[in-house]
């Protein structure tokens, strides 16, 4: 299972995390525990017994005991003996009143799994995904099944309760979603997106098989090891014109793709390149304005109008377990906002903002919307948003 890699070159982990509530429940039964630190990512999966209130405080305490524990230094063993002790078995049904993936991922690619009673790991390399089912072991006279293995670039792992595992059953189909299918759909779902947008593709899957009403807690964790994406958008002119030449050159000497939003910031790299700016005028949305091209620059768009729109679908985003393309009808290809989002989620886990604080003239009219008129807080709140989703996130001013 191990491949080589330039070990002179960071990764990253990009992960991410959704659930689904078993149909007419508030409380989740899954819980998800994850901490990233200095060396790499620790997540623990937990699945209670039942739903609703009692599963999700099973659960909760669980995954909390397990990643407790892992942060403070402690063994394997010593967690997984702690937790089966902690949650003995039910003994009218003869099941842990709580099961558990603990993942442990390093930055140098180096990868250990430990599963209870969950579903197996899925691990997606290249377009081939394979079902990790680890050696068993005897923990606290349970049998515990561990990996371990070394990662390569691109690599994703993919953690399931079994409420995703059970998906269609008594719905879409007359069997379940199992293990080997989930694999077989990993594999075909496009390695570069995100770990985010693998995530939605998964649970809204799922959630389709359920017709929307799921019978069980059903819970995802995405794991990619990549190299670092980085992204750096420029918008809004810098207060003093002399800083037009530094910024310009900060965006086309950056490493990734390069993103301006603003007629105005995209006429000062324009005349600072010595490029043209060609203004997209067969793609016009009464909605949302054209995008441009210059050369040497990945994306050009419109400035506040664009920002406030991505915005707004980025807050719907946070909170809905749709990928982004469902956000978008057939247009999507030209729209300015669909193309920024898409590289900002799926093109980017490092972002850079760099962001000029002079006014624009044009967000003094008195017919402009006093709700677009301050592109410093919309961008301060897509910020947030991107954090929220794990982007690392940075910024400058001038």
């Amino acid at each position: 299972m191990k491949r080589t890699f330039d070990k002179s070159e960071p990764r990253f982990i990009d992960v991410a995390c959704l659930n689904l509530s078993k149909l007419g429940e508030e409380l989740c039964g899954d819980s998800i525990e994850m901490v990233r630190y200095e060396d790499g990512v620790m997540a623990v999966l937990s699945d209670g017994l039942g739903s609703g209130v009692k599963a999700n405080i099973l659960s909760t305490l669980t995954s909390k005991i397990a990643i407790t524990m892992l942060k403070s230094g402690s063994a394997i063993e010593e967690v997984v003996n702690t937790i089966i002790n902690t949650l003995p078995v039910c003994r009218v049904r003869n099941l842990a009143y709580s099961t558990f993936t603990i993942i442990h991922m390093l930055n140098s690619g180096k990868v250990y799994i430990a599963n209870f009673d969950n579903p197996e790991i899925i691990l997606r390399r290249g377009k081939e995904s394979s079902l990790i089912r680890g050696e068993e072991v005897i923990i606290a006279n349970r049998k515990v099944r561990e990996s371990e293995f070394e990662l390569g670039d691109g690599d994703t792992i993919v953690a399931i309760s079994d409420g995703v595992a059970h998906a269609g059953i008594g719905a879409m189909l007359n069997y379940a979603w199992g293990t080997e299918n989930i694999s077989n759909y990993v594999a075909k779902i496009p390695g570069s997106i995100s770990a985010i947008n693998t995530a939605k593709r998964i649970i809204s899957t799922c959630n389709h098989l359920y017709e929307e009403k799921p019978y069980d807690d059903a819970t995802v964790i995405v794991m990619k090891y990549v190299r670092p994406k980085h992204v750096t958008l420029f918008t809004g002119p810098p207060l003093s014109v002399a800083d037009d030449k530094t910024i310009v050159k900060k965006l086309t000497s950056t490493y990734g793709k390069k993103v301006v939003c603003g007629g105005t910031a995209a006429q000062i790299v324009a005349r600072e390149i010595g490029q043209d700016i060609e203004v997209d005028t067969e793609n016009i949305n009464a909605d949302i304005p054209p995008i441009a091209y210059i050369k040497g620059i990945d994306l050009v768009t419109e400035g506040v109008l664009t920002l406030k729109k991505a915005l707004d679908i980025l807050k719907e985003y946070n909170n809905d377990i749709r990928h982004i393309d469902e956000f978008f009808k057939n247009d999507k290809h030209k729209n300015g906002v669909y193309l920024l989002l898409k590289v900002l989620l799926d093109d980017a886990t490092h972002i850079n903002f760099i962001i000029g604080r002079r006014i624009n003239p044009a967000h003094q009219n008195f017919d402009f919307p006093e709700e677009l008129t301050s592109k410093l807080d919309i961008i301060k709140e897509i910020k947030q948003e991107l954090k929220k989703l794990g982007k690392v996130v940075t910024a400058e001013y001038y």
